[in-house]
């Protein structure tokens, strides 16, 4: 009986490490989406600024000749 109960209780604290190693990469692959979703909404920023400035890419600006 005694070796049962320390057999479970060593296959628990392997499953406790397990799980906050797991805990752990979910935190950081937070952290990599939210620093993600920064830079991209930055980016979509920066294009509608360019589109701004150059026009929308519909219009073509007439050919120099003209």
């Amino acid at each position: 009986m005694d070796a049962r109960i320390i057999e479970l209780e060593t296959r628990q604290a392997f499953q406790d490490d397990t799980l906050q190693a797991l805990n752990d990469v979910v935190v950081e692959q937070g952290r990599v989406i939210e620093r993600l979703q920064l830079q991209v909404a930055e980016l979509i920023k920066r294009y509608e600024e360019m589109v701004g400035q150059y026009g929308s890419e519909g219009e073509e600006a007439p050919p120099p000749h003209y």
